[in-house]
């Protein structure tokens, strides 16, 4: 572990990003390939129109990724925190219960497809001369979609077990059977476009198997029948965790969705027609999907430099990180760029021949559609930043904005306004904005660096080792912000003389993962709402996610070796399997919170502030527990610290630890 801080902090950040980021953008781009070789082959072998059926077909396939990652990235990230906290059992069950839903749900989503294929591809803007294509290619795709789903869940969770090179082995392994067989069904066996869902169908089955066959390699569990019977409560958990991967792949969804439908339409009024501008700008998203691979593969593979750094304050490599990452980003934009303004004739021609009007919409889509690419250099790599430092708003705003917010409504707004060619517009325009953003967001963060973040008024932990009681007992208490109640654990603490732990548990967690006091401070106990879409998408698990795992390990340690009041920090639910343990909610009345809050910390605008935190306290409960953070049935004891005043609340609760104490006495007597 240390070794490995050392080289976040201290190794050259050129290394650290090559060692890093090659495996990411590896593993990127055969996916983004894999995607693309059946059109190449079907281009050459069949026609254009084919290759627009593909497209047609390929929402479907998103649609099926998206459940896929949901899951296994959901259940990699389940598996490396139950690890963390030392549940070896329950990880287990979160593996049996990912495997088991993506079977029912692969299984499922086969029939219906299959039962439903004409509509579903009407959905996603098929047009009659495309039909007779689409549902010949969507057949057999769908045939094969339970081996894709299930290998894909697979993928993410063998990652999270320890073994990377075998999940891209059988990856990498799929895609190039899928590349041997394309030409051999299309052009030998002469089946078409058939052949060519055949190949993908097989492909996708060889990456299954090879998967399949590592569950009876697991390294950090093991997996029974019982594990594989579906805990609804564990699903739950496994697709909040894994809802950010289902989010971004569903966005791509609905704007292929919007495209397609659009391009029929208003390309039914140009003199292209709808089936050529479907073909062509299915085929420019995915070679641009490959410029894209490589800009996030570089910016996910800074995530741990990022992350490290500015949680250990060494800002200024932050800022030399962030400065090599956008630069070399740009780079690779530029290049993209010049190809796609120089040569787009060039680029489509991989993809087969066409008539005239095909290979002027081309040209016309990458020079017009890919116009502000050099902007995918700057936007997404902040995206992915933000999410590194822990800024999960931002986050989530640079990740989706371009493709939600920005591009969906330029396409409908531009193609009423210029018809085909709105469409085509509409991919400069919600670049050059979503960069707009991303530049603002990042130069005031940039500003924000060197000022690092503020030392918190929080009271120190006593030391006190007096103790007064004779059997070991555990007190835990989470409290509203500005109830007081950390000065109640105080004096809880001082009247029974033992420990009062809170601060100490962020200099144990700073010395074990070199991150800052300050930044461990300021990010645990307090996750936004929108944090749960960051989980997930590039990495199983984000800084808020470790921070738990560790400060956990700690209270399970402390816990065990004396008896103590700790503060916060889901204690409560941690220790909830220990008899010795007495879990406290203080709250207050809202004046009473604005009162003691302007007078401790000097804040003004002490509501706004008090709503804002117990928000953060209550997500972070939800997220790690599954419960509600300020139900009385999490806790033996919850008191309005207003009723009785701060020093007699810490007397009422004294006097019920004694008596628990006096009744565990007893109990343990008759026992003997």
């Amino acid at each position: 572990m240390e070794k490995e801080e050392n080289i976040l902090g201290s190794e050259k950040i050129q290394k650290l990003i090559i060692k890093f980021s090659i495996p990411c953008i590896i593993s990127l781009l055969v996916n983004a390939l894999y995607n693309i070789v059946d059109q190449i082959f079907i281009g050459w072998g069949v026609d254009y129109l084919a290759n627009g059926a593909t497209n047609v077909v390929f929402p479907l396939t998103m649609i099926c990724l998206a459940f896929s990652l949901m899951i296994g990235d959901g259940a990699s990230a389940y598996l490396s925190l139950k690890l963390g906290e030392k549940k070896k059992e329950e990880a287990g069950k979160g593996v049996g219960n990912a495997i088991t839903s993506s079977i029912i749900i692969a299984i499922i989503f086969c029939i219906f497809t299959l039962i439903f294929l004409s509509p579903l591809l009407n959905m996603f803007g098929c047009t009659d001369a495309l039909r007779d294509y689409a549902i010949g290619y969507g057949r057999i795709i769908a045939i094969g979609l339970p081996f894709m789903m299930i290998g894909t869940t697979l993928n993410s969770i063998i990652r999270a077990d320890g073994d990377p090179k075998y999940a891209m082995t059988s990856m990498v392994l799929g895609a190039v059977i899928n590349i041997i067989l394309d030409p051999i069904f299309i052009f030998a066996f002469k089946m078409g476009i058939e052949g060519a869902a055949i190949a993908t169908a097989l492909s996708q089955f060889i990456t299954f198997a090879l998967n399949i066959m590592y569950i009876k390699k697991f390294k950090s569990v093991t997996l029974t029948k019982e594990t594989f019977k579906v805990k609804f409560n564990v699903l739950k958990r496994i697709s909040t965790l894994g809802i950010s991967s289902f989010v971004t792949q569903m966005s791509f969804v609905v704007v292929m969705a919007f495209e397609n439908n659009l391009l029929a339409k208003y390309g039914a009024q140009s003199k292209y027609g709808s089936e050529i501008p479907i073909t062509v700008l299915g085929i420019v998203m995915k070679i641009s999907q490959i410029l894209n691979s490589i800009i996030i593969g570089i910016a996910a593979g800074s995530q741990p430099i990022f992350g490290y750094n500015y949680g250990a304050r060494k800002f200024d490599r932050v800022k030399q990180t962030l400065k090599l990452v956008l630069g070399l980003s740009v780079i690779i934009s530029t290049i993209a760029f010049i190809l796609f303004q120089a040569i787009p004739d060039k680029l489509i021609a991989i993809f087969g021949s066409g008539d005239e009007l095909y290979m002027d919409f081309a040209c016309l889509s990458f020079r017009t559609y890919l116009l502000l690419c050099i902007c995918n250099g700057i936007q997404i790599p902040a995206g992915i930043f933000f999410q590194a430092i822990g800024k999960s708003v931002k986050s989530v705003i640079l990740s989706l904005s371009r493709q939600i917010a920005f591009l969906i409504p330029s396409m409908v707004i531009l193609s009423s306004m210029f018809g085909i060619m709105g469409v085509l517009y509409s991919g400069p325009v919600a670049d050059g904005i979503a960069f707009v953003l991303a530049v603002v967001l990042i130069v005031l963060e940039v500003k924000n660096l060197s000022k690092g973040t503020s030392k918190s008024n929080a009271l120190e932990d006593d030391t006190s080792t007096d103790n007064k009681l004779e059997e070991h007992i555990v007190i835990t208490i989470s409290r509203e912000y500005g109830s007081g109640g950390r000065y109640i654990g105080r004096l809880i603490a001082d009247k029974l003389g033992i420990k009062l732990y809170d601060k100490e548990f962020i200099k144990k967690v700073a010395e074990e993962t070199g991150l800052s006091e300050e930044y461990i401070e300021n990010h645990e106990q307090k996750r936004e709402m929108l944090e749960n879409l960051n989980n997930g998408y590039y990495f199983g698990l984000n800084y808020s996610d470790e921070l738990f795992i560790k400060e956990s390990q700690v209270i399970k340690q402390i816990a065990e070796k004396e008896s103590c009041v700790i503060i916060g920090r889901c204690a409560d639910f941690i220790l909830k399997d220990r008899k010795d343990v007495i879990k406290v909610f203080i709250y207050s009345n809202m004046d009473d919170k604005i009162k003691r809050v302007r007078e401790i910390y000097g804040i003004e605008n002490a509501k706004k502030e008090i709503q804002k935190v117990n928000k953060l306290r209550s997500n972070h409960y939800k997220h790690y527990t599954d419960k509600e953070w300020s139900n009385n049935e999490n806790y033996d004891i919850s008191i309005n610290s207003e009723t009785l005043g701060v020093e007699k609340t810490a007397d009422l609760i004294c006097e019920i630890v004694k008596d628990k104490e006096k009744n565990y006495s007893d109990k343990i007597l008759i026992k003997r």
